[in-house]
């Protein structure tokens, strides 16, 4: 098969012949019809998650066909419409049976425990504890672009972050995560203001439920700025970049017994930021982690996009052939464009 591979983190990846993955007892094989650019990938690519065995194929948002199955599996079979998410829960161990998959003791990641979808196939282990199966009438790029950024913003919002009808929302970050937190924020009756860069960026977060918007690039106290719009702070508030500077906002912009989620990686220099202790101690915050969704949950959430109420077809931006992917992944170490870009030819 054609994959994008790298040999060493930081250079340049090529594109390369390698074998086909075959089905572990458990697992499947997938033909890959859509695989979503993560900023996730990029941090694999420049050596800042240590679970990467080099030579390597990044990718880990995807939805496609499944071709073949272990002999273990018994929920799905050749044909079978899929997407997965991309912490694959081993459905065994304590927090997979509490209902926990997303933080699994055993998971495996594609595109960094192993190979990922940035390719013509790629193996998935545990099908029938994560496979997850597509409505006849979705397309696969709308589906592999739920895998990470959708499913993550769906679970901070509404099982980390509790939000509830007439909330304020603060989202920092308007790139793939938060413009699906401010999509899902807003379907479920929150006040939602978006923070970013670009007015471009703002504009298109207002058009998708946002009702406020600050542009940090021209706001020189954002947290005041936030605290001004909701009449004394945020009741939720996410990082959806992964900043030192995003991050300590979101905390300082909350209210009394506010939340904040954080979503947006930490890795590298910036896996250790300042937080505003004094400020979680007097005002009682929570400080919330949000690492993808469970399998089980996905049908909440598709029966949402299934009425209208989410609309995540709306956040597909730019589509890519797989040769065109390497120079794509590179260029994440900047800020995305709108909305979530996806590889959808492989041919």
């Amino acid at each position: 098969m054609k994959a994008v591979v790298f040999e060493k983190f930081g250079e340049a990846p090529t594109i390369q012949t390698v074998p086909d993955p075959k089905p572990a007892p458990d697992g499947v094989v997938i033909k890959v019809e859509a695989t979503g650019l993560c900023r996730s990938d990029w941090h694999g690519w420049m050596g800042h998650d240590d679970g990467i065995t080099l030579p390597h194929v990044p990718g880990h948002e995807l939805a496609g066909v499944v071709v073949a199955a272990g002999k273990q599996v018994s929920r799905w079979k050749a044909g079978d419409r899929v997407t997965v998410p991309f912490a694959v829960g081993c459905g065994r161990c304590f927090e997979c049976t509490s209902g926990n998959h997303q933080v699994c003791e055993h998971q495996t990641q594609p595109g960094f425990t192993g190979w990922g979808s940035f390719a013509e196939y790629v193996g998935i282990e545990h099908a029938d504890t994560n496979l997850v199966r597509l409505p006849e009438e979705m397309e696969y790029a709308t589906a592999a672009s739920l895998g990470c950024r959708f499913v993550t913003s769906f679970r901070a919002i509404v099982d980390q972050g509790r939000v509830k009808p007439g909330e304020w929302v603060a989202v920092h970050g308007c790139g793939g995560v938060g413009l699906s937190a401010i999509m899902i924020a807003s379907s479920m009756g929150a006040n939602v203001i978006a923070i970013d860069l670009t007015d471009e960026k703002l504009e298109f977060a207002k058009r998708i439920g946002a009702v406020a918007t600050i542009n940090a690039s021209t706001t020189p106290n954002v947290v005041k700025a936030v605290k001004q719009i909701t009449n004394g702070g945020a009741h939720m508030s996410m990082d959806a970049l992964g900043h030192p500077t995003t991050s300590f906002n979101s905390i300082s912009n909350l209210r009394r017994r506010g939340r904040h989620v954080q979503v947006g990686l930490m890795l590298g220099e910036h896996a250790r930021p300042q937080v505003p202790m004094d400020k979680v101690i007097a005002f009682e915050l929570e400080i919330l982690g949000s690492h993808g969704m469970q399998a089980y949950r996905y049908s909440a959430m598709m029966e949402m996009i299934r009425t209208g109420k989410l609309k995540p077809e709306l956040l597909v931006g730019k589509r890519i052939s797989l040769e065109e992917a390497p120079a794509a992944l590179m260029a994440m170490g900047g800020f995305e464009g709108i909305g979530i870009g996806v590889v959808t030819k492989f041919g």
